[in-house]
């Protein structure tokens, strides 16, 4: 019978991130749905029958790896860049936050004052996982966006680790007979805590940098050294596997030289199913009883967090900054709770259970309730918040380019001297250096990645383009892309003239490769560039029209119609159609033709003043 158990938790995680794929909402929602129908509701799943013994070391282990990944992506050389206003919200603003819900959950909801210490810890932490998905919908403004995006990657890994830090306060206060005691206890649980944490990262680096652990063993091998450190961590001394583990992420992130993108992408995978089983195992332990043990102050208490706390935390973090007061009333909404929240509190509340502290089981509830809160309600609210405060983008005007390679980087460049918006991916490095000497900017990795939903700016896309020569890379951008943006937005160039066997390429993949007609293929455009080939823009009028545009340019291959005034401040009001292999409608009088010509271009006619000139070259 637990072999079915676990098989179905495993299908409804799969179908709770497939809704909220489809609905493009926070998966968090659904996985809560998902264990509060199986556990309290109708009781077909007891999280505590089907693991007894083991359940707090599978939770444990789970949040371990969890931080673990969110750690990876601290670095410390980004804190730099992030703005005063981040730094702030991650330091100053935590801590405004903690004390705010703590005093509240002491005095409002009668708590014990470990509990209410740890619970306002546990809050601070908002999270990628539920602020990007908020954002794509809500396309605020570039500086609401960075802020948010910028305070969910920060705050996770810091915030975990200050929540471990309270906790392992709290719990040690009282235990010795004097304050001292109490005071060596704690240091002797940072000590421990930190010195695993740089031990295994040290360790890690060694092996990797002397190639004594082989490349296909690195995932593996990583994940065994996460595991054993937070055990023998705990072992050493209670509760410090959480800050070992997070030191340890937080120091392979920083290391220049080490190459761990493929771990760190194995680790989103893995934390995807840990989260998605992990929420509804700890769903599905809510007792309705505990629900019901939340009176009415529990509304006063969600007030607080919600109008009182953060506003506080954002006008603190904000004193000082030319940030708009629009900006600031936005950033005081959006601070939706999520999985770092939920899943370290549920472990240091079953901890708390065993240590006999009075209340411990009204923090998972209380978690659960401002999670679902703040989540639904700052989801459904925050598009009309944007759009009456004036803070919401007008429209998404940046083009996204998958591939970074030299036929990606002359056609971006051609956009960009013509007003267009472009973004670059590759993930070659050689590419991307490439690119941003060419003051393109580019992302280095897979673009639809989880990394990439931090780092991409995915709320200014109108359309995306995949250019690389690489099918898969392109199969992969043109499936995940067709569906956060229409379809009719999603194009792909193909590698060669002729089409792959079909049954190695999927329907939806085919069906976008058109960019550029019967003519454009990536082999074309890079044998034309190699030979000196130019992208160059050309207006078309009514005596230079469509047809003797091709007539004097039939070796030339066309990439793009553009329709506006590029010298527009607006960018947004320039219009971009490419050329495609099923396009019914030509280029029209005043519309610019964006083409790659030969290197011997043909000598155009210029109806203005009767002269022969060349058309405006575009240097790559």
């Amino acid at each position: 019978m637990s072999a079915i158990y676990i098989a179905g938790i495993a299908l409804c995680s799969v179908l709770a991130q497939w809704i909220a794929w489809g609905f493009r909402v926070p998966a968090i929602l659904f996985l809560l749905l998902t264990g509060l129908l199986l556990g309290p509701a109708t009781g077909l799943l007891d999280p505590d029958a089907l693991l007894g013994d083991l359940l707090f070391p599978v939770v444990s282990l789970s949040v371990a790896v969890i931080l673990f990944e969110g750690s990876l992506t601290l670095h410390f050389r980004e804190l730099k860049g992030i703005g005063k206003v981040v730094r702030n919200l991650c330091s100053i603003g935590m801590v405004a936050t903690c004390i705010v819900i703590s005093l509240s959950a002491y005095w409002i909801l009668e708590l014990n004052w470990r509990v209410a210490a740890v619970l306002g810890a546990v809050l601070v932490v908002t999270g990628p996982t539920v602020i990007a998905p908020l954002l794509n919908s809500m396309r605020p403004t570039q500086d609401i966006d960075r802020i948010l995006r910028w305070e969910g990657i920060v705050i996770d890994p810091i915030g975990a680790l200050f929540a471990v830090l309270v906790f392992e306060a709290v719990m040690l206060v009282g235990q010795g007979e004097v304050f001292i005691h109490t005071v060596i206890a704690l240091f002797k649980t940072l000590g421990v805590g930190l010195s695993i944490g740089v031990v295994a990262g040290w360790l890690t680096t060694l092996l990797i940098r002397r190639e004594w652990l082989p490349f296909e063993l690195h995932k593996f091998g990583i994940l065994a050294l996460v595991l054993i450190s937070f055990t023998v961590s705990n072992h050493l001394s209670h509760e410090s596997g959480l800050l070992a583990v997070t030191v340890f992420g937080i120091w392979l992130a920083n290391q220049d030289d080490l190459e761990i993108d493929s771990v760190l992408e194995f680790k989103e995978d893995l934390s995807m199913i840990l989260i998605s089983t992990l929420f509804i195992l700890l769903a599905a332990r809510l007792e309705l009883a505990d629900l019901m043990m939340l009176d009415a102050d529990v509304f006063i208490f969600l007030a607080i967090v919600l109008f009182i706390a953060r506003p506080l935390c954002i006008a603190i973090s904000t004193f000082g900054t030319e940030l708009p007061i629009k900006s600031r009333l936005v950033l005081a909404w959006i601070a939706p709770r999520g999985i770092v929240a939920a899943a370290v509190g549920s472990v240091f509340a079953i901890s708390m259970m065993e240590a006999g502290v009075a209340d411990a089981e009204k923090m998972v509830p209380l978690i659960f309730t401002v999670i679902i809160i703040t989540v639904v309600l700052q989801s459904l609210t925050a598009i009309p918040i944007a759009k009456l405060l004036g803070v919401r983008q007008p429209s998404p005007n940046t083009i996204l380019i998958i591939g970074a390679n030299h036929v990606a980087r002359a056609i971006a460049c051609g956009l960009k001297e013509q007003n267009i918006p472009v973004h670059l991916s590759d993930p070659a490095w050689e590419n991307c250096r490439m690119a941003r000497m060419d003051g393109l900017p580019c992302y280095y990795g897979n673009p639809q990645s989880e990394h990439a939903e931090r780092y991409l700016p995915l709320t200014t896309l109108r359309s995306v383009m995949a250019l690389s020569p690489n099918r898969h890379h392109n199969a992969l951008g043109v499936q995940y892309f067709s569906h956060l943006l229409d379809e009719k937005n999603v194009f792909s160039l193909r590698s060669s003239t002729s089409h792959a066997k079909a049954n190695k390429d999927s329907a939806t993949f085919l069906s976008r490769q058109i960019l550029f007609g019967d003519s454009g293929s990536y082999a074309r455009l890079s044998s034309l560039i190699a030979k000196g080939g130019k992208v160059s823009v050309t207006r078309i009028s009514e005596e230079f029209n469509w047809g003797k545009y091709q007539e004097m340019n039939s070796d030339a291959i066309p990439l793009f119609i553009l329709n506006g005034d590029k010298d527009s401040d607006d960018d947004s009001l320039i219009k971009l159609r490419p050329f495609t292999i099923n396009m019914e409608k030509p280029p029209q009088e005043g519309e610019r033709v964006v083409a790659m010509l030969p290197p011997k271009m043909s000598v155009l006619k210029d109806p203005n003043n009767g002269k022969n000139k060349e058309p405006k070259e575009i240097k790559e």
